[in-house]
């Protein structure tokens, strides 16, 4: 009986992983042809310094964002920016186009219909990723990871290497002022850490889930305060945004999952392997003209119906602070409450 369970279990194994390997040529054929929807405005990634990490991001109307966006990620060792802008109309093409160091292609075809953005994502890391660390990000993250202050990325990735990790994995931690959201004290280009750095220190939900062999992350504030009554609609928290790119790999949903499955496996503890934050700004006050906004796209979501009264409580101007709520302190800080980890990476 038992020998019979296990030839049942691998032959159930066998055919997930056939049904992946089907999925993530149909993902790479979705890249293929949904990147003819790209148009290139400055193409410099010939520039790129041999070696250096590369990102890759899509976005739309954020050059409020892109100044302090791009200095974060200079100063962590990013050596070239391959960045698409969604049909944006608030000047971010012209930022983007006159920065020596970016790659910049167009499009103003719909968000949704490639997957969120995925679809044009995987074309670019097919034709410009492949060797390269990659690290792929929106423009409201910031990664941070131990000691980032003072060990570049480029030290992280080596390391990497020579142990033959292919990623690192992230939390998406959600930072928020004091007070109502429309009222926090920021600036066009300023740091967003200066008008919302607290976030929930703890409230978190890990599971691990065999199909996609990932952790699960869930909590923050957005499922306190707007998921509260449909918790499994809160999104997901984890990523994985930094990977020595291959030609075979396809992320499936954002950077939250990704085929081969070994790229998801960063959170399990049992590999004693480093981890990073990304600090997601979405609440600064810009966010209520731009829920505003996405409500009437619905661009965003797969059944945007659902998540009407998201919108409805994001546009009131919440105030998501808590007397638990912990100001941000620096990656040491997230390292001593357990959410990054340094892993064997001293």
């Amino acid at each position: 009986m038992r020998d019979r369970r296990d030839r049942a279990t691998a032959v159930n194994r066998a055919w997930w992983a056939y049904r992946l390997r089907l999925r993530r040529r149909r993902y790479l054929l979705r890249a293929l042809r949904k990147g003819r929807e790209l148009t290139p405005v400055s193409l410099r990634v010939d520039r790129a310094p041999k070696g250096a990490v590369r990102l890759f991001a899509t976005l739309r109307n954020e050059a409020a964002r892109l100044p302090h966006f791009l200095e974060h990620y200079r100063r962590l060792g990013v050596g070239h920016f391959l960045v698409i802008d969604n049909d944006s109309d608030d000047g971010t093409g012209a930022i983007l186009a006159a920065q020596p160091d970016v790659s910049v292609w167009r499009t103003p075809a719909s968000y949704k219909a490639s997957r969120f953005g995925m679809d044009w994502i995987n074309r670019l890391l097919l034709r410009h990723g492949a060797g390269h660390w990659c690290l792929t990000v929106d423009a409201d993250e910031l990664l941070v990871y131990p000691d980032c202050e003072a060990r570049p990325l480029a030290e992280l990735t080596a390391w990497l290497d020579r142990q033959g990790i292919p990623a690192l994995s992230a939390t998406m931690l959600e930072l928020y002022p004091k007070g109502p959201v429309g009222a926090a004290p920021w600036q066009d280009g300023a740091d967003p850490l200066e008008a919302i750095p607290w976030f929930d220190p703890w409230g978190y939900d890990w599971e691990w889930l065999g199909r996609y062999d990932n952790i699960s992350i869930r909590g923050g504030p957005r499922r306190r305060v707007f998921f509260a009554d449909r918790p499994d609609l809160a999104p997901h928290l984890h990523k994985t945004p930094l990977v020595r790119w291959r030609l075979p790999y396809v992320y499936l949903s954002s950077t939250h999952l990704a085929l081969p499955r070994k790229l998801n496996r960063g959170f399990d503890a049992r590999l004693n392997r480093p981890t990073g934050a990304l600090l997601h700004t979405k609440f600064l006050p810009q966010v209520i003209d731009k829920s505003a906004e996405e409500k009437q796209r619905q661009e965003h979501f797969t059944h945007a119906e659902r998540y009407g009264a998201y919108y409805d409580a994001v546009i009131a101007d919440p105030d998501l602070w808590t007397p638990d709520s912990l100001r941000y302190d620096g990656p040491a800080q997230l390292e001593a409450l357990g959410l990054i980890s340094r892993g064997a990476w001293r």
